[in-house]
């Protein structure tokens, strides 16, 4: 027992340092990536909130707030116990980039654990997320990463209380399952609307096959506690009607697309055309085992799509176009793994039946925000997940007849048929690893060229100019290229000697780390503009700018946002001058100060 245990546990501690390795690798590519670039408009909103709510400003009650709230009250604890250094935030994400490989690398252990040279599968699948991580796209603190991160927590605690159904981590994973609802609406709505719905089917089954089912109760009781918990708080600090106001009817309104563009992802014809050679290669397999060119032929048609994707980048040079054809592998995911795990369900048991189901409705409850290719970047350790479930289910079918399965077969005998029933041929054996290289080497070369390109944030300019380093204490650690950090210290310079602490400062359209970066308190319910987060109309905001006794106006002139984010601007800009007039013009702010009593203001 000794000598046939010290080889696996020695295979076990490869793999750990080998995952761990990935991991560090992910974590690398979130700094690299923030020593390169900075998306001011997205980082701003999240930092410059996170600094107000750590000076003690309540969202939702204080000032609108169309998000939910967990990022947030992230970052400002964030700030709250180390002080305003941006550097602090690249940290976070850098270890929050890492720690979602591990889970995903733990993830896919379980899915493959009784395949064939299943440990190696899974390592080979957590691969591309060193390149496609959750914050290697987009590499400041955000809430779709961050969801993420929840969302696989929350799979890995469901797998492993599958397994090991106690009373105890049942409760806990129950509460767990609440937490991404208050990362980010939709998606962590779906999510837990998707697992509930699979672990009340999951208790139907069981019911009616007569099963222990006290499991589901602690499950469900951990689940009814943790948004009594999350609700009551609301209640007690914001008020649960302003949270509804804000994160559910306004963010509703604001952002919901139309059924036909989320529906559109599925009419593309080239998806016709994979899905037409996904079947053929399964059939070839199926038919063909035994021959080995058959299954090799089998292996490179199925990995066809995801190796156009590297053939492309020598096609055409247009990174639009090139990241087309990565992100385009989606659509094809999800129907394979839908139809995969329709095929494989009486195959399985427990929350493995159901996993796909699940992580196809975060991901189409993510596509709500910005549909397919706005809202994948921080989604590929589910893409992965779901590549996995589509090797087993394939492995499934092509090792074993329909009619020597069992509905009944319990996780321990289902392992053990599995070992004794499908057993393979060589060629078979090595054909799910050699499919699983294929597919992640194609998405490491694709996703890193996708990656260097940042064609995914195109609605910033980050191209231009020189790379910068800011020099303000607050912001050590912010690189980008262009005059906009030369251009935002010379405004915090003027600032500082020319306006006084106690005066309110009203910015258009507040692209820049103003607050955050100056320690000023902000007066205006609305710190950024644009129709996502600003429900104020131009005499409005006039209004409320005398109300709160705002005195100064900055007006940033060249945005590093390719479109005006701020609607009817020179309506409001109109209306504004009649208050304020004109004191100084700095290389890309113009600055206004409240006329006096005197001038006839």
């Amino acid at each position: 027992m000794t000598v046939m245990g010290a080889p696996n546990k020695s295979r076990k501690w490869l793999d750990w340092v080998i995952a761990l390795s990935l991991a560090i690798a992910s974590s690398g590519v979130v700094f690299w990536q923030n020593s390169r670039l900075a998306v001011l408009w997205d980082l701003s909103y999240i930092l410059e909130n996170s600094y107000r709510i750590s000076l003690g400003d309540i969202p939702y009650r204080d000032f609108p707030f169309p998000y939910a709230p967990i990022t947030f009250l992230t970052q400002a604890a964030l700030i709250k116990l180390t002080g305003r250094v941006f550097f602090h935030h690249v940290i976070y994400c850098a270890v929050l980039g890492g720690l979602s490989t591990l889970l995903s690398w733990r993830i896919l252990l379980k899915i493959l654990r009784e395949v064939p040279h299943g440990r190696l599968l899974a390592l080979v699948l957590t691969a591309p997320l060193v390149i496609l991580g959750i914050y290697a796209i987009f590499p400041h603190p955000f809430y779709d990463p961050d969801c993420t991160f929840a969302v696989l927590a929350c799979l890995l605690l469901l797998l492993h209380w599958d397994r090991k159904p106690t009373s105890l981590l049942g409760f806990m994973t129950g509460i767990a399952l609440v937490v991404p609802v208050f990362v980010k609406q939709n998606t962590g709505l779906a999510f837990i609307a998707n697992a509930v719905a699979s672990l009340l089917l999951l208790f139907a089954v069981d019911v009616w096959r007569r099963r222990m089912v006290r499991k589901y109760i602690w499950l469900c009781a951990g689940v009814i506690v943790g948004f009594g918990l999350a609700l009551s708080l609301i209640h007690l600090t914001a008020g649960l009607g302003n949270y509804i106001r804000w994160t559910v009817r306004f963010a509703a309104e604001r952002r919901t697309p139309a059924l036909g563009d989320m529906i559109g992802i599925y009419r593309d014809p080239l998806l016709k055309g994979w899905l037409a050679l996904f079947l053929v290669s399964t059939l070839v397999v199926w038919f063909g085992r035994g021959r080995r060119l058959l299954v090799w032929l089998s292996v490179i048609m199925m990995a066809a799509p995801f190796v156009w994707s590297v053939i492309y980048l020598f096609l055409d040079t247009d990174s639009s176009e090139r990241a087309e054809r990565l992100v385009g592998l989606w659509p094809l995911v999800l129907v394979v793994s839908i139809v995969a795990m329709l095929l494989t369900i009486r195959r399985r048991s427990g929350i493995e039946i159901v996993l796909p189901l699940i992580v196809i409705g975060v991901v189409h409850g993510a596509f709500l925000s910005q549909q397919l290719w706005g809202s994948t970047y921080a989604l590929w350790p589910l893409f992965m997940i779901l590549v996995a479930t589509v090797i087993t289910a394939l492995i499934d079918l092509i090792t074993k007849r329909p009619e020597n399965t069992s509905t009944n077969v319990g996780p321990t005998q289902h392992q053990s048929s599995r070992s004794q029933e499908g057993r393979l041929a060589p060629a078979e054996l090595s054909w799910p690893t050699i499919l699983a290289f294929l597919l992640s080497l194609s998405l490491i070369v694709s996703g890193f060229f996708y990656l260097r390109s940042h064609e995914r944030l195109d609605y910033a300019n980050l191209d231009d100019g020189e790379l910068t380093h800011s020099k303000l204490p607050a912001l050590k650690g912010l690189s980008m290229r262009g005059s906009w950090i030369a251009d935002f210290e010379e405004l915090i310079a003027y600032t500082e000697k020319e306006i006084p602490r106690d005066e309110g400062i009203l910015c258009l359209p507040s692209e820049d780390l103003f607050y955050y970066t100056t320690g000023r308190r902000p007066r205006f319910p609305v710190l950024m503009f644009d129709q996502t987060v600003n429900p104020y109309w131009p005499q409005e905001i006039v209004d409320l700018a005398r109300a709160r006794n705002i005195q100064w106006l900055i007006v940033k002139n060249e945005l590093q946002l390719e479109e005006e984010p701020l609607e009817k601007k020179d309506e409001l800009m109109k209306l504004l001058l009649q208050d304020f007039e004109s004191v100084e013009s700095l290389d890309n702010y113009e600055i206004y100060k409240r006329k006096s009593v005197d001038s006839g203001g």
